[in-house]
């Protein structure tokens, strides 16, 4: 079938912490919400169909978790991208973020030191500090727009490490990382016992015929070392359903991490989340391929506009995720005064760069994961506000 992207849906009727926490976010109610990573579009049909049968039951008891459930998430994985993964070594869990926080505290202790790359999104920092662990950055290089890993830093920051969170694709900067760099991030760590842990989250938005490679795949010394953690929930807008998939080397770990959740009656979906998921990727393709060509669209659209309106802001069109990175530079604001700027001036209720990354000043992170028109009248709102500046 056919989907209509350009529809614009009236979220502030259903719950939407995007739209229903701008007044606590921003301080107004009536900026254009473009920062919460969830889309503003209706997912697959074949979801909507299933969790419509699921209601129509009207009996959602404790809910079990059949082996098909599982076997849909590896069929989608050895079609997308050629994992094959082993089913004794996954385990559910609530969302990425939660697995992220509980890995951080059942596999390093106080104090130790947890590596991140920035700028990256905030909740690295969250999980590590939350468990009165210490971050350390290996921040990435720009050059020219570019944005790349410094190994030399990498390096040393490894050797007094425990643990390397990686973003793979990268969030907030799109980035697809290259065969030879993640087997050169990963080969760092495995020489300085360092615990990899790769977040792949965004792994089926890839765009301008890039490839997603997960990193358990690079080879088997390297998938020893490695737990990855994976989730429809970005793919098909189901963040709400909180369900994700963690993949670990051993049974060992796996064992200590169930566990964990074990000891707090966390272990089960709820009814609906594990039919919607079991629907995403047994059924959800089409939608997602007319997805990723509408958003590429919408990067276009930034880019063009941004060029010709506002060159003083400078989109990083995302190769991955349907973030865009602003860099506001130009416009000679600091952090405060530009958070200001999106929201009175602009009208914007955007991510502030310096979220992602604490020394970092001038940027902006954009959700463009909503309908063109809504897009349009968002960057017609900044280009007035700019041209006023």
């Amino acid at each position: 079938m056919k989907y209509n992207f350009d529809e614009v849906i009236d979220r502030s009727r259903n719950r939407s912490s995007k739209y229903d926490e701008r007044m606590k976010k921003f301080g107004r109610s009536d900026v254009i919400p473009l920062w919460v990573a969830d889309m503003d579009f209706r997912t697959a049909a074949p979801i909507v169909d299933a969790l419509k049968a699921k209601a129509e039951e009207g009996i959602w008891g404790y809910t079990s978790r059949p082996d098909s459930y599982f076997e849909a998430i590896r069929g989608w994985q050895l079609r997308r991208n050629g994992w094959e993964i082993r089913k004794e070594m996954m385990s559910w869990s609530l969302g990425v973020v939660p697995a992220l926080s509980s890995i951080v505290k059942l596999f390093s202790e106080p104090g130790d030191k947890v590596l991140i790359q920035t700028p990256v999104y905030s909740e690295f920092y969250d999980v590590t500090e939350a468990w009165d662990r210490t971050v350390v950055e290996n921040k990435l290089v720009e050059k020219e727009g570019r944005w790349g890993i410094d190994f030399d830093d990498f390096e040393a920051k490894a050797r007094e490490s425990r643990i390397f969170l990686l973003c793979s694709p990268h969030n907030p900067l799109g980035i697809v990382w290259t065969r030879e760099e993640l087997a050169r991030m990963a080969e760092i760590c495995i020489a300085n016992d360092v615990l990899l842990v790769s977040d792949e989250i965004h792994s089926d938005l890839i765009f301008h015929g890039k490839k997603h490679i997960p990193t358990a795949t690079l080879s088997e010394e390297i998938a020893g070392k490695i737990i990855s953690c994976i989730s429809g929930t970005k793919t098909f807008n189901l963040a709400g359903l909180q369900a994700s998939t963690t993949i670990f080397p051993n049974q060992e770990m796996k064992e200590k991490f169930d566990r964990f959740w074990m000891a707090m009656d966390i272990h089960r979906n709820n009814a609906f989340s594990s039919v919607a998921m079991e629907a995403a990727f047994n059924e959800g393709e089409e939608w997602l391929e007319q997805l990723l060509e509408y958003l590429s669209g919408n990067f276009d659209f930034i880019r063009e506009y941004c060029q010709t309106h506002i060159p003083k802001i400078k989109p990083g069109v995302p190769d991955a995720t349907y973030l865009v990175w602003l860099d506001c530079r130009d416009l000679g604001l600091d952090n405060q005064e530009l958070r200001r700027f999106m929201i009175e001036e602009a009208g914007l209720g955007l991510n502030e760069g310096y979220t992602f990354g604490r020394s970092l000043s001038g940027f902006m992170r954009l959700n463009a994961a909503c309908p063109r028109s809504v897009l349009e009248k968002a960057l017609e709102q900044l280009r007035a506000a700019v041209d006023k500046l």
